[in-house]
């Protein structure tokens, strides 16, 4: 086989039009790379089955597309007429049922129309790569591997990349860079063993928190409670995320564990039949894909099975005192007491950690694999090694073998030691040979979680701190529940803004950038009428923002995930954003009853103006938006709202090179940077506001609005007019600074919002405003 590299990969085929191939086409579509998906004929029409995935595609949710249009990069076809087509591709991604005859087929029928450069995997988490090629030919053999994507793919960050006894490495390393730098992938080397990492550990740990929780007689609510938030999982926790996947699906992937591991795997303690999931099976409820499996709803009813009667009971919201505790102590707190569900605790997490280090050095000789594959395949904050290093190598052992569990030799020998330790500016990795090495990260790729333990902060507080980088570009990090903003927060804010250094760099990489302030907090404000901590903290908001804008470095916002509310205000005022291709961006406070209050009414308007060089049109495309609360899922989509500067700001597919992008960015504007000139104003003036107004009394009529979002959006439309006699005034930024806080009290002080804020807040949704 001719040698090739990443950038030879113009075209990609996808064989499999089903959940897992249209995501994998999708992501490649939205790097830009034409796909041509294949699936079998049907009787509908020759390429019905593929269609059909099209049109999945279009109405996904959410969006598979990051925009609309990159649909047209996808074309289709068939197994039947098409592999002529296939074979010309630079990659062709198999994705079809997990039948090994069948896959062998294919295989075999592809050969005749294979070009010399053209690489073959398949997406299976099952089969054996050795058994997948054992009848093919040794050039085949040696261009194949597996490439196991996650889904949703776009929003899954983990591929796991598994090399077979003869696959080449080049192949490794075209497949690795192409799955990194352009579709955006964490990419796991892993062998080619039963569940490779992420699935073998993650449904291992699902399976013993189903298990526990059936042994020790909890309510399932008690066990997501725990086996969630507070120990960096997904708040879905155990059975939420059984009725996700579906309890089906579960069940045949925990069989086919089953079947491929070694009978003395310690997953056969957990992975066996479970009655509790073949009984709801059995009784048609099979997750949220149907009529509910553990959870449901029926009409406003929030149920919940009761594993002791058998039946569905009223669903508890509130959450146990040790999850409330463990959210914000970790889980230390969660294991120390010997009450149920602190037992609980300790033995899904003995479980799980004790089976991550059994697989080391068999199945993977470093730790970081284990732990990058369940941070970027099962959004955990902390890998099983990381939560060892929390609890402490030494005392966690030591309770294991005072309570008879078996300690696996790499936990044992390494005990008292720390799996990761920063040595300098090293962050360092004990491998299977006790021995400590580099973590291993391709060029480009920072992860700020690993880099800040190299670090000191320079200043630091509950709510964000500020670190100096090597090179002496400043780093602003919050780190609150949801990134959620506070005065701490702004404080930070502050302070880098008065000593930029060369520049500033705005990041977390959180599952989320920022999810908006802290709604918590406001409605502690509310409740007391304090309208007067409410503008102190605006105020402050206003101030560190602006410092941010006017600052004497460049700076740079890097977000990914939820970028909302306060956290786009953030990033409004910042001279460039370099955003992650999934980076949600909007300002959502008309929805809980409020208007933007540190900027953003300010901004959107500045820049509608930019756009249009019309302030009423201007006016208008700010009043819509922001009224409506419309947030843009890409930073594609955003540009359409003004919320992403086209030509100004950049976007990036691997949010792990967010940073790296980021120093790129300002090094380009260091050199003679000026900030902006600051701007004048001109209020659209009182026809303007009387249209918007007239708009919202008609819409209030017909029964689109409710009467407190009429109110909302005439207090957007008055920030921006003055409001219905006003004339067309000249005003200065301070001036719009101090017509969205005063709006803000207001509205603060309506009943509408204190009820819509605590209706948000009981509803569990994230802190944000």
């Amino acid at each position: 086989m001719t040698k090739i590299s990443d950038s030879d990969i113009k075209k990609v085929c996808v064989i499999g039009a089903g959940t897992m191939g249209s995501g994998i086409a999708a992501q490649c579509a939205n790097a830009g790379v034409e796909v041509l998906l294949l699936d079998i004929t049907s009787d509908a029409g020759r390429n019905a089955v593929a269609e059909g995935a099209i049109e999945r595609i279009k109405k996904s949710d959410p969006p598979l597309l990051m925009r609309k249009e990159n649909v047209e990069l996808i074309s289709v076809g068939n197994i039947e007429d098409d592999l002529d087509k296939a074979g010309q591709c630079d990659w062709i991604c198999e994705a079809i049922v997990e039948r090994l005859d069948i896959k062998r087929q294919l295989y075999s029928n592809l050969l005749p129309h294979l070009k010399p450069t053209t690489l073959v995997s398949s997406n299976t988490s099952t089969i054996p790569i050795k058994l997948l090629v054992e009848e093919n030919p040794q050039d085949f053999r040696e261009r194949f591997c597996i490439t196991h994507f996650f889904n949703p793919v776009r929003y899954m960050r983990l591929l796991e990349l598994v090399r077979g006894e003869e696959t080449r490495s080049d192949v490794i390393e075209v497949l690795h860079e192409f799955n990194d730098k352009m579709l955006g992938k964490g990419v796991v080397n892993c062998a080619d063993t039963p569940g490779f990492l992420g699935n073998r550990v993650g449904v291992f740990a699902l399976q013993a928190a189903v298990h526990e929780a059936v042994a020790l007689e909890l309510k399932i609510e008690e066990a997501d409670a725990i086996f969630g938030r507070p120990m960096g999982i997904p708040k879905t926790g155990a059975f939420g995320l059984y009725d996700l996947i579906g309890l089906d699906l579960m069940g045949d992937v925990v069989r086919s564990l089953n079947t491929i591991l070694d009978q003395g795997d310690p997953f056969m303690e957990v992975g066996g039949e479970n009655k509790v999931v073949n009984d709801q099976v059995a009784r048609g409820f099979t997750g949220n894909k149907g009529d509910g499996g553990f959870y449901r709803e029926v009409g406003e009813d929030k149920q919940a099975w009761d594993l002791q009667s058998g039946d569905w009971r009223p669903r508890v919201r509130e959450l146990p005192e040790l999850a409330q505790r463990g959210e914000k102590g970790g889980i230390n707190v969660l294991i120390e007491g010997d009450d149920k569900l602190s037992i609980f605790a300790w033995r899904v997490l003995a479980r799980i950690l004790t089976y991550s280090a059994s697989l080391i050095p068999d199945v993977t000789h470093s730790p970081q694999d284990i732990d990058d594959a369940m941070k970027l395949g099962y959004n955990w904050v902390q890998g099983p090694f990381e939560m060892i290093d929390t609890i402490g190598s030494g005392k966690f052992v030591e309770r294991l073998e005072q309570e008879g569990w078996h300690v696996p030799d790499f936990l044992r020998d390494n005990a008292g030691k720390p799996f990761y330790e920063a040595q300098g500016s090293l962050l360092k990795v004990r491998h299977w040979d006790g021995e400590l090495h580099p973590v291993n990260l391709p060029e480009g790729v920072v992860r700020f979680h690993m880099t800040r333990r190299t670090l000191k902060p320079v200043l630091e507080n509950a709510g964000a701190s500020l670190f100096h980088l090597q090179d002496g570009l400043r780093l602003v990090e919050f780190h609150t529940k949801a990134n959620a903003l506070d005065a701490d927060c702004m404080e930070i804010v502050k302070a880098a803004a008065e000593n930029p250094g060369p520049g500033i760099i705005v990041h977390n990489d959180a599952q989320h950038f920022s999810a908006g302030v802290n709604l918590e907090r406001f409605l502690e404000m509310i409740e007391a009428k304090d309208w007067d901590g409410i503008g102190k903290f605006l105020d402050g908001f206003q101030t560190a923002v602006e410092a941010l804008l006017y600052c004497d470095a460049p700076v740079v916002g890097a977000p990914s995930g939820l970028a909302i509310g306060g956290g786009y205000e953030v990033l409004a005022h910042c001279d460039k954003v370099v955003a992650h291709t999934n980076s949600v961006l909007g300002l959502v406070e008309s929805s809980v009853g409020v208007v933007p209050g540190g900027g953003g009414v300010k901004e959107t308007y500045l820049r509608w103006y930019k756009a249009t060089g019309d302030w009423a049109k201007a006016a208008r495309k700010t009043f819509d938006q922001v009224g409506y609360a419309l947030t843009a899922t890409s930073p594609d989509e955003a540009v359409a709202m003004q919320y992403f500067v086209e030509g100004r700001d950049q976007q990036v597919m691997n949010r792990d090179r967010l940073i790296e992008a980021s120093r790129v960015a300002l090094a380009n504007m260091h050199n003679g940077y000026k900030p902006r000139e600051k701007p004048q104003f001109m209020l659209a003036g009182g026809e303007a506001h009387d249209e918007m107004v007239a708009f919202l009394e008609n819409g209030k009529e017909k029964g689109w609005f409710f009467p407190h979002d009429v109110t909302v959006a005439s207090a957007i439309a008055k920030i921006m007019t003055g409001g219905s006699w006003s004339e067309k005034l000249v005003v200065t930024e301070r001036d719009m600074y101090a017509r969205e806080r005063a709006s803000f009290i207001e509205l603060a002080k309506t009943p509408e919002t204190l009820e819509r804020i605590t209706q948000l807040l009981r509803n569990g949704n994230a802190i944000r405003n």
